[in-house]
Parts: structure tokens; sequence; C-alpha cells
């Protein structure tokens, strides 16, 4: 695989970011939908200046996004078309969330690096990012949009991957607006299902729930994980979940998880696995830049399988098997 020219082709990176990021805030993808428009038509659709526009455009084709027709139109590529809200699959809330919240968090990298401290550590908001922001809401909203958004895009491999055929009820612990619990009760006409998760998910998750048509097998707890895992299922499934935590705060969940579930209960872990060494693979590249995200969020990390083992196993677990499923992995545990 050939590598960059030089490091001033990654180091621009950034402005690759910027121009995507605009394109979903215009609302582009939407815009020129199936059929070539010119610029002028587009900027009347997005209130944009013709000239500037123009330049994106031309922008978006240099990346993939668009195809310039001729010197004035442009239509959406195949890749850019991910841009848009209705689009399947649709990246657009989790570019919405990049440009808007960690772009911002990225700049104070140098900062978590020399002194081994978090975002919200730095800004003294604690060790806890979620509990810090439950009281933005907007923030919220964006940020379970752009989970929802990323959910989405490995849930046919989930469902595809792990039999349900034996269990009953599965919880979904930190399940958010419940993407990921309605994709597998849809799958598994018999489950019933359970999401936990803070209160300010509970109202966006019964609506998904009603819209699934599945609220009456799947019921929303509000709670922390921290605090209590109720009991009642027999398979707990957690996706980029324990990523966010240190080995400590981990520690709390899976025990809250193991004295959960009944004897015989099934855990499953959905998570990126960290390369024991690292290569300019584009999958490792994906999975080290989630672990700086972390160092930038809530203090977690990605972890190896043999590290995600080993923490699992001293909560009382017994591994079973590892299954990947694109840039993610699903480990399954047995209590």
């Amino acid at each position: 695989m050939s590598g960059p020219a030089s490091v001033l082709d990654l180091v621009q990176s950034h402005r690759v970011t910027a121009v995507i990021y605009t394109a979903a805030k215009l609302n582009l993808a939407e815009a020129i939908g199936d059929e070539a428009k010119s610029v002028t038509e587009l900027a009347g659709l997005v209130s944009a200046d013709e000239s500037a526009l123009r330049r994106l455009l031309v922008g978006l084709t240099t990346l993939g996004l668009c195809r310039q027709l001729d010197r004035d139109r442009f239509a959406m590529t195949d890749l850019g078309r991910q841009l848009g809200e209705t689009a399947d699959p649709s990246f657009k809330d989790w570019v919405l969330f990049e440009g808007e919240t960690l772009v911002q968090s990225w700049s104070g990298l140098a900062d978590s690096v020399r002194t081994g401290k978090t975002g919200t550590q730095l800004r003294g908001e604690g060790d806890d990012r979620y509990a810090a922001s439950g009281n933005a809401p907007e923030a919220n909203r964006r940020f379970n949009a752009a989970m929802v958004c990323l959910t989405r895009s490995i849930v046919p491999k989930i469902v595809a991957t792990h039999d349900f055929a034996a269990a009953r009820l599965v919880m979904d612990l930190g399940g958010g607006t419940g993407e990921l619990i309605g994709a597998i009760l849809q799958h598994n006409p018999h489950l019933g299902g359970v999401v936990l998760d803070l209160a300010r998910c509970e109202t966006d998750a019964r609506t998904h729930f009603d819209r699934l048509g599945i609220a009456g097998r799947c019921k929303f707890v509000a709670g922390s994980f921290f605090e209590d895992v109720p009991s009642g299922a027999d398979t707990i499934v957690m996706k980029s979940i324990l990523h966010n935590w240190n080995d400590d705060r981990c520690l709390v969940i899976l025990r809250n998880c193991r004295d959960a579930l009944p004897p015989g209960g099934t855990l499953i872990v959905i998570e990126r696995i960290m390369p024991e060494l690292a290569t300019t693979e584009p999958e490792d590249r994906s999975c080290v830049m989630s672990d700086l995200n972390m160092l930038r969020g809530p203090g977690g990390c990605e972890r190896t399988e043999a590290e995600y083992r080993r923490l699992v196993g001293s909560a009382g677990f017994a591994f079973v098997r590892t299954t990947s499923i694109g840039s993610f992995s699903l480990v399954q545990f047995r209590q």
C-alpha cells in the first residue's frame, strides 16, 4: 500500500473534514438529489454565494463526493449521497458531530498527551463527559444522532453474526435511543428487549420503539450502569461502551452485569479491536484514531483482544469467541 507523498499531505487533512462538513451543513446532497444541477440553481436552494459554492463543489469533486459534468453543473456520486439525511447508509449526523464537536475537542490533543488528562478533566468537568453534558440538550441530540448513524452502519453485521435463538430477553446497556436493540428485535420476533441508559434518552427511544412496532416487547429503563444493572435479561449487549472508560470504571460496569445475569448468561461486547502492532492499513488507522479520540473524551481507550479478555475475565466472565464485523469485533463471554 503506497503512503502519502509527504507530511504536508497528511497535515492538511482537516481541510477535507471542513469541506465535507460544509456540504452536510448546507444540505447539498438533498439539494442536488438524483439529477445534476447548475451552480446557480443550487445557490438558490441552499442560500449560498454562487461563486463560493462553485469552489466548494469543485473541492467535493476532487474528494469523489461530486461529479462535475461541465463548468457549472454538478451531480452527487454514490459516495456523496451518504451525506443525505435519508440515504442508506447515511453518515450525515456523524459528519455534523465530527465537524461541530470532535474537531474542537481534538485541538487540545497536545495538552492531553503532555498531562495524561482527558479533555473533560482539563476543562475541570471531572471524569464523566456524559454527566457533564447533561444540561446541554442540543449537544446531546447531536451526540445521539451521531451514535445512531454509526450503529446503523454495522447493525446488519451484528444481527447476521450472533445467533439470538437461545435468548429470551436482551438488554442493551447504554443503548441510547434504541437503534441496536430495535434491529435485534426486528430480526428475532421471539425476543423481548430492554434499553438501559440515562433518562434524557427515554422519549426518543420510546418513539423509536413505536415506529418499529416493537413497543409491546421492548422497554426503556432510566438509570446508570455504574450504579445498578437490573436483572431479568439472559443476554446483555454493550456496543462502544467499555472503550469510553478506564479499567477501574469498566470493572464497575462489568461486575454489575455479572450480578444481573443468570448463571450461563451471555455478555456481548462490541468494540473496535486495537492491533497488537499497528500498521498503515486503514483498519488500524481508524482504530488508533478512535483511541486518541477517547483520550480527548471521557478517558477510555481502544484495547487489544487480549486486553478485553483479561478485563472482562477479571469480572468473572469466561471468553467464548471473537468475530470480526468489519471495523468492529463482536466478543462473546459467558457468565
